[in-house]
């Protein structure tokens, strides 16, 4: 079987070569700080979350004499690019869109296949501004990625499933239509939440290895199954513990397999223990898949052993607005994997969850309910001068994410943002779902003063 070809290109130093590895798994391509260190075209297979392709490693892209070094390097880029079914643009996030990009962007767009554009190096805030200044080479919404951390990787996964050619017919109709492609669903949980008895349970065979023992989960499991004619793609993870009280290797490759898992997954199941719920490490399991950016819902397992407590889930319920006001309105949902109660309430909340992941606001609406927002609650003044929020769109969905517009935004208290964001969270119905808020200090195209 032929398989369909992935072109890395972009500026010298960008982080292709790391990106490169990451995907193929290997350190197949010599990464060093120095721009240039990758001159010819490096070739290596890729299975990437089930997506079989070729990937080509380019030397930079630099304007130079066709007879020079430069200019045979760049002309293999070209090469690549020619022969490409989809080609990953990579810029640097933190040096922003330079004068160099645009040439290249536009040789890209004349080749006429399907362009990824990653803005590398976008972690923190430095790197967040320049992945949005990538808009302006007109090659689509840029990922924030980091090659060098594997943050991005499963938005970049979901962009390769959209580009890549599908194989025949069949599948390019079973693409487009949800119901045809699987919901990926990863379970999450301390050592010992239950999650593959759950996973049995739905299931309805004995599939995987349980006990009473702790940690008999090693791999991330990845199993087909249908709910209700909707196809889930079910993760069984190993169960996360505080990194402190790891000294098995076998147990900290498990663990790492786990967090592989919540990047690749569209929803987590965080699964506790409805006898112990809310532990620190619970917390900390729920940071993690927010801040990667997964759908949420919480599963109350071994619920069968508290039902005669009452008022306890409502108790619960308050508890986790209380602890987790990142993720507030999250589906708190009660469970018996053992005794097979309660899954599909869960399975209900997790398409529901994923729903409000891939919400879409229009602009319009979103500027009605800010300037709503700002005229009942203005934002502070810096130095004797008000801070004005002039415009605001979604920039993408998955988990939703906005940016605003204005002066002096990098001043806005983190209350205030907090307050704009729980705002966005009522006004359009967003519970559970991370919310990721970007502020732009810039001219804003639709303001005529």
């Amino acid at each position: 079987m032929d398989l369909p070809t992935v072109a890395i290109v972009g500026r010298p130093n960008v982080g292709k070569s790391t990106l490169f590895n990451r995907l193929v798994g290997k350190k197949l391509a010599l990464v060093d700080d120095r721009p240039g260190v990758t001159r010819d075209r490096r070739e290596g297979d890729v299975n990437f979350g089930g997506l079989l392709f070729r990937i080509i490693d380019t030397a930079g892209l630099e304007e130079a004499d066709s007879d020079s070094l430069l200019g045979r390097m760049r002309a293999q880029t070209e090469a690549a690019i020619l022969e490409a079914d989809v080609v990953l643009f990579v810029i640097d996030a933190r040096a922003g869109v330079l004068p160099a990009d645009q040439p290249f962007a536009e040789m890209v767009r004349r080749a006429g296949c399907p362009v990824i554009l990653i803005a590398n190096k976008a972690e923190g805030g430095a790197g967040m501004s320049g992945a949005y200044e990538a808009f302006s080479l007109g090659l689509g919404d840029p990922i924030p990625f980091s090659a060098e951390h594997g943050e991005g990787i499963g938005e970049l996964h979901d962009a390769l499933l959209e580009a890549l050619p599908k194989p025949d017919e069949e599948d390019e109709e079973e693409a487009g239509d949800p119901a045809g492609r699987s919901l990926k669903v990863a379970i999450v949980g301390r050592p010992n939440a239950g999650k593959s008895t759950l996973i049995n349970r739905m299931l309805g065979e004995e599939r995987l290895l349980v006990g009473p023992e702790a940690g008999i989960t090693r791999d991330s499991i990845s199993l087909d199954w249908e709910w209700r004619g909707r196809k889930i793609k079910l993760h069984d993870t190993a169960g996360m513990r505080r990194r402190a009280r790891i000294d098995d290797k076998l147990e900290k490759l498990a663990v790492s397999d786990g967090l592989r898992a919540v990047r690749f997954a569209e929803v987590v199941v965080v699964l506790l223990d409805a006898t112990i719920p809310f532990e620190k490490q619970d917390l900390t399991i729920v940071d993690l898949v927010e801040s990667e950016g997964r759908s949420l819902v919480i599963g109350l397992n071994k619920w069968d052993l508290v039902a005669d407590q009452p008022g306890l889930l409502k108790t619960l319920r308050e508890d986790c607005t209380r602890l987790l006001p990142q993720v507030r309105g999250v589906a708190v949902v009660p469970l018996s994997g053992l005794a097979g109660e309660g899954i599909d309430r869960l399975m209900k909340a997790v398409v529901e969850a994923a729903e409000v992941w891939s919400s879409r606001v229009s602009t319009s609406r979103i500027n009605d309910w800010l300037n709503e927002a700002t005229s009942r609650n203005p934002p502070p003044a810096v130095s004797g001068r008000r801070i004005k929020i002039r415009y605001a769109t979604q920039v993408k969905s998955r988990p939703p994410h906005f940016a605003l517009f204005g002066n002096q935004l990098d001043a806005l208290p983190k209350s205030y943002t907090r307050y704009l964001v729980n705002g966005l969270r009522d006004a359009f119905d967003l519970p559970g779902t991370p919310i990721r808020l970007s502020l732009r200090t810039s001219k804003n195209p639709f303001d005529k003063g």
